[in-house]
């Protein structure tokens, strides 16, 4: 026993030695890649019975995770904890299974997996191989776990701000830029002042920034440099390198990366006249048109990486439209029209673009084609159907609605009962002065035996009296019922839905029209008013009958308008040619009368060309 314990000393220093070295790489860790590591061995370490580890991290929430720290060898093949990883991953929450895949071991051993999450976003999980031992052993790995999954939460938080920082640093260099650029009101200040702002701050020994000219890159400007000849060497060099990026049109960096299959063979040639180890060139975007290229060069720094080629292509998506408006300003309105001219001229005439000179020509025959085709000219207009001759009927007395016998869009004949309403006042009304009237008779006989010549009068007036109201309520009573007054179609109307309901005198219950003879209302605009007359023909297509077009003749034009949905319309009315068996009041549709012959480039212009000269006539002095 006294010859055991040096070395239980000796094993628990080295064991407190690599535990502090560990906790020191954690500590110091330099990168992501050394930190993860340094924490999953510390973890492993916490947790007695790991036998290996593996940690998943993701650029995204759904994938996909690779493997971003083993334990204890990178080298150990760790694809048994596969199955476990993917269901914590998949279904978000701790997973703890047997190794043969079932959910406990009879040992202990288990493969325990724990998802990574920050603020509801997956970022990974860490999966465990746990020996088998004791059942408190494991959890109390569970809790280790739990515990260790906050180091790498607040590593995920500082990844997140690292990040937003760059983010925040991006957008207030272009900002800066921005406002630097729209500090110069001419072109070329505006361009030189942005070259040297982005030489110092993107550490270049020269910016350069030209703009397409005639399909060629012209350089304007070159930081640090307030006048340059455009036929040296260095800016040929240059102008080679932007009509290169210009050609392609997306940014060419030398050297060139990995994956870049494009060709850069001016960037070289560039980079080798002009001494630079590093360039890099970015188009100017101007909506989908390339305006100019910015391009960058360092003659002994580091190659430009991918979060520089992002904010200088950044920056050139966003000084394009600036830049491109300031060149459109600083032209004469006789430049930009002479451009405008020469831009549609070369379209249409020059080597290029057969689709614009095959469209031009085919517009050109098509307007030949309408100039000669002569058709005839109709004038629309709303139309709709209504009966030549309409009655109402009415309420004939205060009342309530006893019962509805027909609906809008009955037919009925005359005499037909259509309503009815309630008359039981009505009749204990009659009854009550069918009584007055009997006492009032049977009084005057008794005043007529005694000679009471005085009382015979007033008796013989009451029985006047209610001889007038027992005919009154008779009347009444005989219009308690509503007819039809002819035979024809009920077009408005329908008590069937308000039984018991009171109404009062001369409300319209019904509107009844002839079930033949129907006339055509036509709502005309003004503007085509006077190209109508009586007796011009047409044609109405209706909304219920739209394969049927209906003929009918012009009978009559109003002189008055009236306002219609905003517009000014006139009432013209017309009569029907064809069979009107299948009309019916109230019908819509769109009535089209021939006017004359016009050729179809006419009609389709004619109102644009009447309004322009009603805007000019206003116009004028």
């Amino acid at each position: 026993m006294q010859g055991a314990a040096p070395v239980y000393s000796i094993a628990a220093e080295q064991q407190v030695r690599a535990e502090s070295a560990t906790w020191a790489r954690f500590a110091g860790a330099r990168d992501a890649e050394e930190f993860r590591s340094a924490w999953l061995a510390l973890l492993c370490g916490r947790v007695g019975r790991a036998r290996a580890a593996l940690l998943l991290i993701g650029e995204t929430s759904t994938g996909p995770f690779g493997v971003a720290a083993t334990w204890p060898d990178t080298q150990r093949d760790l694809q048994y904890l596969g199955s476990v990883a993917q269901r914590a991953l998949s279904e978000r929450r701790g997973i703890v299974a047997a190794p043969d895949g079932g959910e406990a071991a009879a040992d202990g051993a288990a493969h325990v997996a724990y998802p990574l999450e920050v603020d509801g976003r997956l970022h990974g999980a860490v999966v465990i191989d746990v020996a088998g031992g004791p059942g408190g052993d494991l959890q109390a790995a569970l809790r280790q776990i739990h515990w260790a999954s906050a180091w790498m939460a607040d590593h995920f938080r500082q990844q997140a701000l690292r990040q937003s920082e760059v983010e925040l640093s991006r957008v207030a260099l272009l900002n800066e830029l921005m406002a630097t650029a729209l500090q110069q009101r001419r072109l070329q200040a505006s361009a030189l002042a942005v070259a040297n702002e982005l030489a110092g701050r993107l550490h270049c020994d020269r910016v350069a920034i030209g703009f397409e000219d005639r399909d060629r890159i012209v350089p304007l400007a070159l930081s640090h440099t307030a006048t340059f000849d455009v036929r040296s060497d260095l800016v040929r060099a240059l102008g080679e390198a932007m009509d290169e990026a210009l050609d392609l049109g997306v940014p060419v960096s030398i050297p060139k990366p990995a994956d870049d299959e494009l060709g850069a063979i001016a960037h070289e040639q560039a980079a080798s006249t002009l001494g630079a180890q590093a360039m890099l060139s970015v188009p100017l975007i101007d909506g989908a048109h390339t305006i100019g290229v910015i391009s960058f060069e360092r003659r002994a720094g580091p190659p430009f990486d991918a979060v520089e080629q992002r904010v200088a292509g950044s920056i050139g998506v966003m000084l394009g439209p600036t830049w491109a408006l300031q060149r459109l300003n600083e032209r004469s309105w006789l430049q930009r029209l002479r451009q405008r001219w020469r831009d549609g001229m070369r379209l249409v005439f020059g080597p290029r673009h057969p689709g614009v000179k095959l469209l031009v020509l085919s517009l050109a025959v098509a307007l030949t084609v309408l100039a000669l085709w002569q058709t005839d000219y109709r004038v629309s207009a709303r139309t709709f159907v209504e009966g030549s001759t309409q009655l109402a009927s009415v309420a004939p007395f205060d009342g309530f609605i006893a019962e509805g016998l027909v609906r809008a869009g009955d037919s009925v004949r005359m005499g037909q009962p259509m309503a009815r309403l309630d008359d039981r006042d009505l009749r204990l009304e009659r009854a009550r002065w069918s009584a007055e009237l009997e006492q009032a008779q049977r009084k005057f006989r008794v005043a007529l035996s005694q000679a009471d010549r005085g009382n015979m009068g007033v008796l013989a007036a009451q029985s006047h009296q209610a001889e007038a109201q027992l005919a009154l309520v008779e009347e009444k009573l005989a219009r308690a019922r509503l007819v039809a007054p002819f035979d024809g179609i009920v077009v408005s109307g329908d008590l069937s839905q308000i039984i018991g309901t009171p109404v009062e005198q001369g409300r319209t219950l019904f509107e009844v029209a002839p079930a033949e003879g129907f006339r055509v209302v036509m709502q005309v605009d003004d503007r085509d008013i006077a190209r109508v007359d009586v007796g011009q023909p047409g044609e109405l297509v209706l909304s219920s009958l739209p394969d049927r077009a209906l003929p009918f003749a012009v009978s009559s034009v109003t002189s008055v308008a009236t306002q219609v949905d905003g517009r000014n319309v006139f009432r013209v009315e017309a009569k029907v040619l064809g069979d009107a068996t299948r009309l019916r009041p109230g019908m819509e549709g769109v009535g089209k009368v021939v006017v004359g012959q016009r050729n179809l480039l006419w009609i389709w212009t004619h109102n644009f060309v009447d309004w322009v000269r009603l805007t000019l006539w206003t116009w004028m002095p």
